[in-house]
């Protein structure tokens, strides 16, 4: 099964990390990554930019409405994640426990992500993108 850990931080939190020197957090970050590579759990990570470097697209009117960074709600933001492929929800619990560079402010939010398998297999759409993913190497 596969689980998304996405990585939160409130401002106070995020701010607190401007002290660590960037080849601190490599490494600190390196070795974790490591670790779910020698396992074979990890199936993507990645940090993700600034808040500020970045927009949002609101549906709530049509045309919907582009807002550029930053954001009135940042606790709402997150700035990176890992997919992970483990047995269970338990077994991502434990991983998540063992992130680097976490303190009071920061949260990891962890949700399954569902597969293919797991749609409606006569659905022509889903036909498609089983055809893509198999295309692609993904199945």
């Amino acid at each position: 099964m596969k689980y998304m850990l996405i990585m939160r931080g409130d401002d106070e939190a995020v701010a607190s990390f401007a002290d660590v020197k960037f080849e601190d957090m490599l490494e600190a970050m390196g070795r974790f990554n490591d670790e779910l590579i020698s396992s074979g759990v990890l199936v993507a990570a990645e940090g993700l930019d600034a808040a500020e470097e970045g927009v949002v697209v609101d549906y709530s009117s049509t045309p919907p409405v582009v807002t550029d960074g930053p954001y009135g709600e940042t606790k709402e933001l997150f700035g990176g994640y890992y997919i992970l492929d483990v047995a269970s929800k338990e077994e991502a619990v434990e991983w998540a426990k063992r992130l680097p560079m976490t303190r009071p402010g920061i949260k990891t939010e962890i949700r399954r992500v569902p597969g293919i398998d797991e749609f409606p297999q006569d659905n022509p759409w889903v036909q498609r993108e089983r055809a893509w993913r198999e295309a692609n190497g993904q199945l």
